[in-house]
C-alpha cells in the first residue's frame, strides 16, 4: 500500500446542527414545510458552527484540466482530445459555460493545467504551475500514472485547496475539463465499488449506442488489466485515474481537513470523492452534491457516499457548472434562518 498521510478530518458541529433544527422548527411555518432547504440550512450551520451560518459570499470554482491517453488511442469521446487545451483558453477568456453561470452567482473561476497534453506556453505561468505531465497513460493497456506522479498530483490538489481557503473561500467547487473524463470516472467508480463496466458507463459527450458499447469494452479491459486495489486508493488512481483526478481528490481531502464546505459537481468529482473519502475517512461530511449528472457512475458514487443531489437539471457539461447552479439554493437555505420570524413572536391577539 502506498502511504498517504493526512491529518484527521474534523466533525461538523452537532451542537450547531441541533440548534439550527430547533430554530427551524420555531419559524413562522408548519414543521418541515421548507423541505430540503431546512436540511441544507442545518448542514451549513454544522459546517460553520454557528446559527445562522455565515454568508456564502466567496465561492470559488477550481477547474482541474487534463488529458487521458484512453481518449487518444481508443476513441471513447465524440470530440478530439485537442479540445481540452482549447477549452483552457476559453475558460481564461471568461466565455465558457461555467464562466457565464458562475458570473450570475458571483463565483470566481480558476483553471489549472494539471495534465493537458499540450505545452500551453501562451498562458500565464500560474495556470501551469502545478502541471504533473502531458496527458496520462491509456488505462485499457497501461497505468495512467507513475506512483510518484500520483502523489505529486494529490499534493498539488491539497496545495490549491489551501491557497483558496487561505484567500477567504467560503465554499469550494471542483470543476473538471478533459476529453475522456467520463471513461476514467466510470473505471474508477467500477473499481472502487466492484461494479461491471456495463452498469457505470454512460454516453459522456453524446456518443451513440455503438460508441457507448465501445466505451464499455474499454473500461472492461481497464478493469481486467488492473485487478483489485482494495484499501489502496493511491494505487487505484495510479492504475486507472489521471493527474487531474488525483489533484481533485487531494483538493477534496484538504477542504475536509480544513473544515470548509464543498459542492461536488458531476461524474468526475463524484469519482474523485470516492477516492478522497477512502484517503481521509469522514471527509464526505463536508461535501454536498450540487446536481445529478446524466452519467450512471455518479449515481453509484453518490449513493456510496450517502449524498443526495440538490438539483436535477439533466446537465452533463462538467466544468463545475452544475454545482454552481446549486449556490443560490444554499444561499436561500441560509436566508431562511437569518431572516424568517419565529412563531413565538406572532401577535395572535
Amino acid at each position: 500500500m502506498t502511504i498517504f498521510e493526512v491529518a484527521p478530518v474534523p466533525r461538523p458541529s452537532e451542537r450547531a446542527r441541533m440548534a439550527a433544527q430547533e430554530r427551524l422548527d420555531g419559524l413562522v411555518k408548519p414543521l418541515g414545510a421548507l423541505g430540503r432547504l431546512e436540511e441544507l440550512a442545518a448542514w451549513l450551520c454544522a459546517a460553520h458552527d454557528q446559527v445562522p451560518p455565515r454568508a456564502l459570499d466567496d465561492v470559488r470554482v477550481v477547474i482541474f484540466a487534463g488529458d487521458h491517453g484512453v481518449a487518444a488511442t481508443s476513441a471513447v469521446s465524440a470530440y478530439p482530445r485537442e479540445i481540452t487545451a482549447a477549452m483552457v483558453r476559453v475558460f481564461l477568456a471568461g466565455v465558457s459555460g461555467v464562466g457565464v453561470l458562475a458570473e450570475q452567482v458571483g463565483a470566481r473561476v480558476r483553471v489549472l493545467d494539471i495534465g493537458v497534453d499540450a505545452d500551453l506556453d501562451d498562458v500565464a505561468p500560474e495556470i501551469t504551475a502545478h502541471k504533473i505531465r502531458r496527458g496520462s497513460g491509456s488505462i485499457d493497456v497501461t497505468d495512467a500514472l507513475e506512483p510518484e506522479e500520483t502523489l505529486r498530483a494529490l499534493a498539488a490538489g491539497r496545495a490549491v485547496a489551501d491557497a483558496e481557503i487561505d484567500g477567504g473561500a467560503d465554499l469550494l467547487i471542483p470543476g473538471d475539463m478533459g476529453i475522456g473524463n467520463t471513461t476514467v470516472a466510470a473505471a474508477l467508480v467500477a473499481a472502487m465499488l466492484g461494479l461491471p463496466a456495463e452498469e457505470v458507463v454512460g454516453t459522456g459527450t453524446g456518443v451513440d449506442e455503438a460508441g457507448r458499447a465501445h466505451k464499455v469494452s474499454v473500461v472492461t479491459a481497464a478493469l481486467d488489466r488492473t485487478g483489485r486495489h482494495e484499501g489502496d486508493p493511491v494505487a487505484l488512481l495510479t492504475a486507472l485515474g489521471s493527474a487531474c483526478a488525483a489533484a481533485t481528490a487531494g483538493f477534496l481531502v484538504q477542504a475536509a481537513v480544513r473544515g470548509v464546505p464543498v459542492l461536488l459537481d458531476g461524474v468526475y468529482s463524484g469519482a474523485a470523492a470516492l477516492l478522497a473519502a477512502e484517503l481521509a475517512p469522514g471527509a464526505q461530511r463536508w461535501w454536498l452534491a450540487g446536481h445529478r449528472s446524466t452519467e450512471p457512475s455518479q449515481a453509484f458514487a453518490l449513493k456510496a457516499l450517502g449524498l443526495e443531489p440538490i438539483l436535477d437539471l439533466g446537465l452533463r457539461l462538467g466544468e463545475g457548472s452544475g454545482a454552481v447552479q446549486a449556490v443560490p439554493v444554499l444561499r436561500s437555505a441560509r436566508a431562511v434562518l437569518a431572516g424568517m420570524g419565529s412563531l413565538a413572536d406572532l401577535d395572535l391577539g
